[in-house]
C-alpha cells in the first residue's frame, strides 16, 4: 500500500513550558515541531504546560513548520491534554503509550467531538501512534490501521527497552524497529525513527552516517532531541541530488523502452525493471514534495 505523506521528515521536541526554547524553535528548520507535555516536563508543571499549547503552536510554526503535541499517558491526562490542544496550529496528537486499536479510536472519537465543536474540519488532526510496550508491539497491526487520522507510527525506544528489560542500544531495538517499519508500510502511514538511539548525538559525522543508514532502512523521517540534528536528518531523509539525476534517468529511459514494446532495460550494467522503475516514481515524487515544502518555509522566512 503506498499513499500520500506529509513531508515530516524531522520532528524536534521542543518542551512546551520552556521559554527559551519555544521561543528559538522556528528558527531551527524543523519540519516539524513536537510540543511536549509528556517526558520533558514535570507532574508538578504538567496543568500549566497544556494551557501553553495553543499559543505556543502559533509561535512555533512562523517559519512553516507543522506542529506536533506529545501527549501523556495515563487516559486521564490525555484528554486533558487533548482538551488544549485540538486548535488550527495544531496538525496533530503524538500518542504516547498506546495500549491498543480501542485506545486509539477512543481518542479519536474525542478529538472528533473537539473539532466538530470547534468548528475545525473534522478529521484535521493527525496521529502518530507511539508503540513502547511490549503488548502494543504484538497488536501492532490492529493499531495502526485504528483510524484513518494516524499518519505514522514508531517505537519510543527508550520506554520500549525499560518495558522489556532491555538496554535502548541498535542492536537490541534493531527487531522491534524493522518489525514496525513492515507494520507501518502494510498500513500505507510513515515508519519514524533511526536504526539507532537519538539520545546520541556530538559526533556529527557518526549521526549522519546513522540517518543514512536508517533511510535505506526505510525511515521517513525521525524524532530530534537537539537543533544540531535537525540540518542532517533533513538532508539525508531527502533523495539528494544524485539520486535525482538517477531516477530522472531512469524514468526516461523506461518511455524509451515502453515506445520499443519493451517492459525491461538496462542500465549502468544493472538491469531496470518494474520495482526499480516504481521508486524511481516514488523518490521523484517524494523530491518534488519536500522541495515544495521547503519552498513555502523560505516564503514564509521572508514574510
Amino acid at each position: 500500500m503506498y499513499r500520500e505523506f506529509p513531508v515530516w521528515r524531522s520532528l524536534m521536541y521542543v518542551p512546551v513550558n520552556v521559554e527559551k526554547y519555544v521561543d528559538k524553535a522556528h528558527t531551527r528548520g524543523a519540519d516539524v515541531i513536537q510540543l511536549d507535555i509528556e517526558d520533558s516536563v514535570p507532574l508538578s508543571e504538567k496543568a500549566n504546560a497544556r494551557k501553553l499549547v495553543e499559543k505556543n503552536a502559533a509561535r512555533v510554526r512562523r517559519s512553516g513548520a507543522d506542529v506536533v503535541v506529545r501527549i501523556n499517558q495515563p487516559l486521564s491526562m490525555a484528554v486533558r491534554d487533548i482538551e488544549h490542544s485540538i486548535c488550527p496550529d495544531v496538525d496533530g496528537i503524538a500518542v504516547t503509550k498506546v495500549t491498543g486499536a480501542s485506545h486509539i479510536q477512543l481518542l479519536d472519537e474525542l478529538v472528533s467531538e473537539l473539532e466538530q465543536i470547534r468548528g475545525m474540519t473534522v478529521g484535521h488532526t493527525k496521529f502518530i501512534a507511539m508503540i513502547e510496550t511490549p503488548e502494543a508491539f504484538f497488536q501492532i497491526r490492529e493499531i495502526t490501521t485504528a483510524s484513518s487520522r494516524i499518519v505514522a507510527c514508531n517505537i519510543g525506544g527508550e520506554d520500549f527497552a525499560l518495558n522489556n528489560n532491555m538496554q535502548p542500544t541498535g542492536d537490541a531495538l534493531f527487531y522491534p524497529k524493522q518489525h514496525m517499519i513492515f507494520a507501518a508500510n502494510a498500513a500505507g502511514i510513515m515508519p519514524l525513527g533511526f536504526v539507532d538511539s537519538v539520545a546520541t548525538f556530538g559526533d556529527w559525522d557518526n549521526f549522519r552516517k546513522m540517518v543514512r543508514r536508517s533511510r535505506d532502512f526505510g525511515f521517513v523521517g525521525a524524532g530530534c532531541i537537539h537543533p544540531g540534528q535537525v540540518t542532517i536528518v533533513n538532508e539525508e531523509y531527502k533523495p539528494s541530488a544524485a539520486e535525482v539525476e538517477y531516477a530522472r534517468k531512469v524514468i526516461a529511459l523506461d518511455k524509451e523502452a515502453a515506445a520499443a514494446g519493451r517492459a525491461s532495460f538496462a542500465l549502468d550494467g544493472k538491469m531496470i525493471d518494474i520495482p526499480i522503475i516504481v521508486r524511481a516514481e516514488r523518490l521523484l515524487k517524494r523530491y518534488e514534495a519536500i522541495s515544495a515544502r521547503e519552498a513555502r518555509t523560505l516564503s514564509a522566512i521572508k514574510g
